[in-house]
């Protein structure tokens, strides 16, 4: 019976898993394949099975409850395959497959059994592809590098050819030396390989005098043993920037720079020109005065509100610090300034208590070594309360 159950709970678990496509390049370490199940272990012999149905044995890693079982393993995955030693108590019955190849492009089944019956819990769709490299190089450099890196000390035998995508053929190490026979006369005289390429694994090709007719797509294929292993380059050759052209665009970076100052200039200069209006009630707690301008200004400038007519000092704010030393009688104790207003650009000015005798034109300079490099023009209105009343009474009628 409770086998029964247990086979029912693996088939609901296998229609509801979802297959997965895993992408990896080649030349990585590794690559892992995920399946984790949520079912209930078998009693009798449980075992998970990772398979490949396109080969014979189709056995790419078997693990049992006391240890991996790879008697009938397939021979390719030989050494290249492990799984979780807690694999059957964590439920995480994923693969890690080292040393990836395209030939390893396949289809694996991740499955778990009683020793009777397999039961499928997950597909996985593995994709290895061609690892690819960009390299950028500028036409007329003495020569560009076209990496291709692997495991060192390979056979004797092994046989490493460099072709462009559209099979021309770059270069070609072969029986422990260089075989240039069927070169195309593109490349004559210009390619070379590192010496002791075998045991230091650095199959690399320089290629001398790139020019724009050398962009495009190049592979490096290592013929090792019964391995055929392929990496992909992407050379870019970009012709120098002309030096007339560069000389103009500097020109044009300059012009557009002037341009932004003279026009940020201008606005402000404009702006300061415009007074903004302000009204309020006389009794109100407070009124504010507005003037915001950039941020981060220099920390010798100094701010100065000033009304005029009667013509006097509202507020002074210089090195950091207020100077009520420097205001008018009337204004002493009844303005102040936001915090930091030199970085944060914000100048308004707040006076508090404001009545009718305070309502007039407000200017604020910003000075700076004699010479005032901002200005703002505010017009304070503050109607008293019986000028309000009568007003209302006016719209009522």
């Amino acid at each position: 019976m409770k086998k029964l159950l247990t086979s029912l709970l693996l088939v609901l678990v296998s229609q509801h898993a979802l297959a997965a496509v895993v992408e990896v390049y080649e030349g990585v370490i590794s690559v892992l394949l995920p399946c984790k199940y949520s079912g209930f272990i078998p009693e009798d012999d449980p075992t998970v099975l990772w398979t490949r149905s396109d080969l014979n044995p189709k056995y790419v890693h078997v693990r049992r409850e006391e240890a991996d079982d790879l008697r009938g393993q397939n021979q390719r995955y030989s050494g290249r395959t492990s799984m979780r030693s807690d694999a059957l108590d964590s439920l995480d019955f994923s693969l890690t497959l080292r040393n990836p190849t395209k030939t390893d492009s396949s289809n694996y089944t991740c499955s778990i059994s009683d020793g009777t019956e397999d039961q499928r819990l997950r597909d996985i769709q593995l994709q290895v592809k061609d690892q690819q490299v960009e390299v950028k190089v500028v036409a007329g450099s003495e020569s560009v590098i076209l990496p291709c890196q692997i495991k060192p000390d390979l056979p004797e035998d092994t046989r490493v050819e460099w072709t462009r995508a559209d099979q021309e053929l770059v270069h070609v190490y072969s029986n422990r030396s260089d075989d240039l026979t069927k070169q195309d006369r593109l490349y004559r005289d210009r390619t070379k390989m590192n010496k002791d390429l075998l045991r230091t694994g650095d199959l690399s090709l320089t290629l001398k005098y790139p020019t724009e007719r050398d962009s495009g797509g190049y592979i490096c294929t290592i013929y090792r043993d019964k391995d055929i292993l392929r990496q992909k380059v992407v050379l870019q050759v970009k012709e120098p920037f002309p030096s007339w052209a560069t000389a103009l665009l500097v020109f044009l970076l300059l012009l557009l720079v002037v341009s932004a100052v003279l026009l940020f200039n201008f606005w402000h200069h404009i702006m300061s020109f415009i007074p903004v209006a302000v009204e309020m009630v006389e009794g109100a707690e407070s009124v504010q005065l507005p003037f915001k301008t950039t941020k981060n200004l220099p920390e010798d400038v100094k701010v100065l509100w000033e009304r005029y007519d009667p013509r006097m000092k509202a507020h002074v704010y210089h090195n950091g610090s207020d100077l009520p030393e420097e205001q008018s009688e009337v204004y002493r104790g009844r303005t102040r300034m936001k915090g930091d207003p030199l970085r944060t650009g914000d100048l308004s000015l707040t006076v508090e208590q404001p009545t009718e005798r305070d309502g007039g034109e407000y200017k604020c300079l910003v000075w700076r070594r004699g010479d005032f490099i901002r200005k703002k023009t505010v017009r304070l209105r503050v109607k008293g309360r019986v000028q309000v009343q009568d007003q209302t009474a006016d719209e009522q009628l």
